[in-house]
């Protein structure tokens, strides 16, 4: 009798012991519940917000107006920011990351944006892909573009290496001006890994991607506006996964506006930065408000948001 008690008394202890573990994990699942919930209605907010400015009629008419009035005047905040400051160091942070490599940022987050919004719109896979066409169009136009200004640059610049005191037999570097030796056949790249002097003309390919990358991104963010207009009447809100990566996105084109910002400020280069700056546009013109918006074909791709939505959301988003 003994043992049974001791047994049937275990037994008691146990299923106390589990009802306790689960009262003690519903306490603590509620308040990351509410977290949740919490973090995710400030994300709807957030991002219905952003929709509505990216998409409103004001910036994208106007964003590349506001981008070439930034790449002409940016050189003239030369006067007012410090020398000492931490983004006048060429070797900063996000110089190293960002800049160098700006183009595949943009191509993973807005491919991404790209695939899952359409899937999320029509799930039609080769619809997706048409749309993803455009972000492997602009990758080819800044691959040429990086090929033929490395050629023009080589073919319209010089490398000089500047004399010592030891090489100037004739005494010529104690003037004002110290000679320089011309090395013809010499690349840019070349000349200037042997810490040679590199004089010609060139354009900024740094200027020429952030530029391009900005406006590529106020295109395809601001048809985020109209999917969310067409959802809302279906009671169908988008999901976590397209709204983080939609907040990416718009994040990312805040990195690169500063980035632009903090190059024409810090590290001027008249004209060079300008012309870079041109080509960009050039480039977003020849494209999205050319090339992309002839009728859809195997040989043209779509307008961003083109047969995603309904005639009334496309008639509103040209509006």
């Amino acid at each position: 009798m003994d043992l049974k008690t001791e047994n049937s008394s275990n037994g008691f202890t146990a299923e106390i012991s589990l009802e306790k573990l689960h009262k003690m994990a519903a306490e603590l699942i509620l308040p990351g519940k509410f977290i949740l919930r919490l973090l995710n209605a400030a994300l709807v907010l957030v991002t219905n917000l952003l929709a509505r400015v990216l998409g409103s009629s004001l910036v994208r008419g106007h964003f590349h107006l506001m981008l070439s009035g930034l790449v002409l005047f940016g050189p003239v905040l030369t006067l007012w920011v410090s020398k000492y400051s931490i983004f006048a160091n060429s070797n900063h942070y996000l110089y190293r990351k960002f800049l160098k490599s700006t183009w595949g940022w943009t191509c993973t987050f807005t491919g991404s944006f790209i695939l899952l919004l359409s899937i999320s719109a029509r799930h039609s896979p080769s619809l997706s892909l048409r749309h993803l066409s455009r972000i492997g169009v602009v990758g080819l136009l800044w691959w040429g573009c990086q090929r033929l200004l490395t050629l023009l640059e080589d073919a319209a610049g010089t490398c000089y290496e500047p004399m010592t005191p030891a090489q100037d037999i004739q005494g010529a570097a104690s003037s004002a001006q110290p000679l320089l030796l011309l090395h013809e056949d010499q690349t840019k790249a070349s000349c200037l890994r042997a810490n040679m002097l590199w004089r010609g003309y060139e354009a900024s390919q740094d200027v020429l991607i952030l530029c391009l990358c900005c406006l590529l991104l106020v295109e395809e963010l601001s048809v985020f506006g109209p999917y969310l207009a067409q959802t809302k009447p279906q009671q169908r809100s988008p999901g976590g996964p397209l709204r983080f990566l939609f907040l990416l996105c718009v994040l990312l084109l805040a990195v690169w506006m500063f980035l632009l910002l903090c190059l024409l400020a810090h590290f001027p280069k008249f004209p060079s930065q300008q012309l870079g700056g041109a080509l960009g546009y050039l480039g977003w013109r020849g494209l999205y408000q050319g090339w992309y918006r002839l009728k859809p074909s195997w040989s043209c791709p779509c307008l961003p948001g083109e047969g995603l939505f309904t005639t009334t959301d496309i008639d509103k988003q040209t509006q």
